[in-house]
């Protein structure tokens, strides 16, 4: 089959920066969808119909469309954060063209003499602007799709807010048109000054003295969460994540979560890791939901409930973590039966009752426990000890 959608990358400089193949494909289609200043950008001489997204935003329109000659416009690389990706979920690849612009990032790049390929590229047009958290490290350059013209303002605060204040921005509005222009400072010194909305955030991540250093691999300090003391401590995360191996697209139950360290930090290891945190108490479902914001994965889903009555009817996970409720009746039941072939289930006991049960549970499905104690140096008197805390078992297991 011949493609009958065309998805046309525009870049600001409109018409006249589009290459022959997709000048042809807008002179020949009946009908172009896009956003208002996109459609604004075509000349007289394209007599096809003009169509607006509607709002909400949907794909119907086009798709109704299939089998006429119909174009699509899209900013810069529509594969890119762009419209191509929604329609490449629903249109045959051989029914669909796609010629892309440069993207936004690419002439950011460029203008800034940044290599592409050594920065890191977001996006908060209609996302949460707490999922830059997960990115601010010391000596990272990020490129930032903005929301508006109000996202300059915002980020700098957040850049302020988590002690990189320090750091260079730059933002750039009406990349590749002729109103091009370049805004520059600190995030600490940033004012209100006017945006326009067309703009992308250039940032030079530089910490603060002081700035709690939050490396991306597993194991961040007790002191970057907010808990009432129901934590799995550092150490034993670290050990409990190296055995639950977060991989891509992979879900993670967090059941009995606490503060959500376990599936914060599973979401932390790869950009499309997901995580359910099912926590009952009420105070700690308002600090997983500070947790997950200040620590970058504002998409960590939380369960208000107790197990085994609010696993019922969840999405079938990947890797399951019980880290409080090994004793209550049908939680093991219920996540062994849940968990997908394949899946792999970490539990942690600290009382007898629980690290029997765990026993139990190792005789009937196998799997491997392994005792974790951890002693801290701690003063004694005008000498120091090693003070040793609770010693935990974990059992962790492959379903077959």
């Amino acid at each position: 089959m011949s493609p009958w959608l065309t998805v046309v990358g525009i870049g600001e400089d409109g018409f006249k920066g589009l290459g022959r193949n997709a000048r042809h494909a807008l002179l020949r289609a009946s009908q172009v969808f896009g956003g208002a200043r996109q459609l604004a950008l075509l000349p007289p001489c394209i007599n096809a119909q003009r169509r607006a997204w509607p709002s909400p935003f949907s794909l119907e329109p086009v798709l109704a469309q299939r089998g006429n000659e119909v174009c699509v416009l899209a900013s810069g690389d529509p594969m890119l954060f762009g419209v191509g990706a929604s329609l490449s979920r629903v249109v045959a690849n051989d029914e669909m063209l796609i010629l892309p612009a440069p993207s936004s990032y690419s002439l950011a790049a460029a203008r800034l003499g940044w290599p592409l390929q050594e920065v890191v590229t977001l996006s908060v047009v209609a996302r949460p602007l707490a999922a830059l958290n997960l990115h601010l490290h010391h000596g990272v350059r990020l490129l930032v799709l903005s929301n508006d013209g109000s996202s300059p303002a915002a980020i700098a605060q957040l850049l302020r807010e988590r002690g990189f204040g320090a750091s260079p921005m730059t933002v750039l509005e009406h990349l590749g048109g002729t109103v091009e222009r370049r805004v520059e400072g600190l995030a600490r010194d940033w004012s209100d000054a006017e945006i326009a909305a067309l703009n992308l955030v250039a940032i030079d991540c530089r910490a603060d003295a002081g700035t709690l250093r939050l490396s991306p691999v597993c194991g961040l300090p007790d002191a970057a969460f907010k808990h009432d003391g129901q934590l799995t401590k550092r150490d034993v995360r670290a050990i409990t994540l190296a055995r639950l191996a977060p991989l891509p697209d992979e879900l993670l139950w967090d059941v009995g979560a606490g503060c959500g360290s376990i599936g914060i930090e599973w979401m932390r290891a790869y950009p499309t890791c997901r995580a359910l945190a099912i926590e009952a108490d009420e105070g700690r479902q308002q600090l997983i939901e500070l947790n997950r914001d200040a620590l970058g994965v504002p998409g960590l889903q939380l369960i208000r409930g107790s197990a085994p009555e609010a696993l019922s009817g969840l999405e079938t996970p990947d890797a399951i973590f019980i880290g409080g409720g090994v004793t209550r009746p049908g939680v093991l039941e219920q996540c062994w039966q849940q968990l997908r072939s394949g899946g792999r289930l970490v539990a942690n006991a600290v009382t007898l009752q629980s690290e029997m049960m765990l026993m139990t549970w190792r005789e009937q499905h196998g799997g491997e426990l392994t005792r974790i104690q951890v002693a801290h140096a701690k003063p004694l008197g005008d000498f120091d000890t090693w003070r040793q805390a609770l010693p935990i078992t974990l059992w962790e297991v492959i379903k077959p």
